[in-house]
């Protein structure tokens, strides 16, 4: 018996091309592993050329299929998609207060469609207006330019279209997700999200097919489907992004007019092609690969004193990070004098965690850095000097992130839930860790970081990763040179490595 799906609601209009609206939202939902539950707003007739026709259902029946879904198949997430009268509008801003209390962590997108993909208005204009009242009651809207003008007043000018949709998310507190498929015809699309954790970018190669309805639809289900499967709000957007671009390379012609994207099975996210991302101040385009690593980092101690690494550094450990984080700043400097020192003494791979500069200062091997350290640091001067770079990454949008820097390895985290620093972030587990790894390939060794003690080292290995970061399993042993040593034979025999 397999295991239950995640419920997703899917509110949106009826589309009898089968291109967008419930339809597409009941594939791409199913694709993703999710169960989708059906509440239809309005019956079109329409056709890959055009609509014919469109006609709200009546509010009673709106209100029975959403109350026959609550009182038996209640939601991970709901995707809101046509609304056709200001009777569901106000029904919705009544209804999801009580669903959220409802239902705590509850998720809601709402893609604010007017016009279907041939221009044909699909409701009317105060009807779209409304939608103002539901921002802060969702978790993300996802406007396309036009949209977007229509919410905002802005013009079409990408500039002012960025800056409308920053201040959107400032006012209404809800996330945007700014789809770029209306800019300009350029060689690459990039989708454009503001959220609290800043603004994110998404570029894909724009391909060549007129073959796009449904996209809009199907990015939003994509996005309330991963949310329902437990991935944070930036890793649903970056697989929404990914799952509709595989869509949009094998689009095919359904009728005279334009054709729709497939919504396949994935059997791993992996399988999906994932954007160039970037956030806040990174580069679009970044230099050259870091330099490469001596060695595999095997079992790779993270520890908080010099003496500490010093010890470890004697007793064998060929790969090892220090991470400083309380001490002034003369007494920091010394530190990590003392730490570089030591790694050129005895031939290892020593990582300054964060304090990019005085590794620098001092010729360090690496510099490890977290994600929200990477906007501030002079990336390129790391690069020009020869050190080597370590990123940290909590979720598949991040690791995207972190790829497109071509560091010499990528940490995976945390797996497991630690207690050695507050995360922001779920534990990601084994089965993603086993899917990131499947995403980089062999295109940048990896590091499983975060919970992992001596009991998972063979689950963690199997998984394919390059080494494993342990903290407290070794710096809090009775004996840490001790632990290392055992730790470091068991994954050397679990990974084929020497003894």
């Amino acid at each position: 018996m397999s295991e239950p799906r995640p419920i997703v609601w899917s509110i949106a209009g009826s589309d009898s091309g089968g291109g967008a609206g419930i339809q597409a939202d009941i594939l791409a939902i199913t694709a993703l592993g999710g169960h989708a539950a059906t509440v239809i707003t309005s019956v079109t007739a329409q056709n890959s050329q055009g609509l014919i026709m469109a006609e709200p259902v009546s509010l009673a029946v709106f209100q029975a299929q959403l109350t026959a879904l609550a009182d038996d198949l209640p939601p991970a997430a709901i995707k809101i998609g046509l609304l056709a009268s200001l009777a569901q509008i106000d029904y919705l801003v009544q209804a999801l207060p009580a669903w959220r209390e409802r239902w705590p962590g509850l998720a809601v997108v709402l893609d604010p469609v007017a016009v279907a993909t041939s221009g044909d208005a699909l409701t009317e204009p105060a009807v779209h207006a409304a939608l103002h009242r539901l921002l802060p009651l969702v978790d993300l809207v996802t406007p396309n330019q036009p949209e977007l003008s229509w919410l905002t007043g802005c013009d079409g000018h990408p500039h002012v279209q960025q800056e409308a949709a920053r201040r959107l998310h400032q006012d209404s507190g809800v996330s945007v997700l700014l789809k770029g498929g209306h800019a300009p015809l350029e060689s690459q699309v990039t989708d454009q999200c503001f959220d609290t954790s800043g603004h994110w970018c998404l570029r894909q190669p724009r391909l060549n097919t007129p073959h796009t309805h449904g996209t809009g639809c199907t990015l939003s289900s994509a996005w309330a489907a991963s949310r329902a499967l437990g991935y944070d709000p930036i890793d649903a957007v970056a697989l929404a992004n990914a799952f509709v671009h595989r869509g949009l390379q094998q689009a095919y012609e359904t009728g005279q007019g334009a054709g729709t994207l497939t919504r396949q099975a994935v059997a791993s996210r992996s399988g999906m092609p994932f954007a160039d991302i970037w956030q806040n101040g990174d580069d679009p385009t970044p230099g050259k690969a870091f330099a490469e690593l001596n060695r595999a980092p095997g079992v790779y101690p993270v520890v908080g004193d010099v003496d500490l690494l010093e010890t470890l550094l004697a007793a064998g450990a060929g790969t090892i990070q220090l991470r400083l984080k309380t001490l002034d700043t003369e007494r920091l400097a010394a530190q990590i004098n003392r730490a570089v020192e030591l790694g050129e003494r005895y031939q290892a791979q020593v990582f300054i965690n964060d304090h990019w500069a005085l590794a620098l200062e001092f010729g360090a091997f690496g510099v490890h850095l977290g994600q929200e350290d990477l906007a501030g640091v002079d990336l390129p001067a790391l690069q020009r000097a020869g050190l080597r770079l370590g990123i940290s990454t909590h979720g598949y949008a991040e690791l995207c992130r972190a790829r497109r820097l071509q560091p010499s390895y990528i940490a995976l985290g945390h797996v497991f839930a630690t207690t050695t620093k507050v995360m922001p972030s779920q534990p990601q587990g084994l089965g993603r860790l086993a899917e990131y790894q499947a995403l980089l390939d062999a295109a940048c060794p990896t590091v499983a970081i975060g919970g992992i003690k001596e009991r998972h080292l063979e689950a963690v290995a199997a998984c394919g990763v390059s080494g494993v970061a342990m903290v407290t399993a070794i710096t809090e042993a009775e004996s840490p040179p001790h632990a290392w040593r055992d730790l470091d034979r068991q994954w050397q025999c679990l990974t084929g490595g020497a003894t």
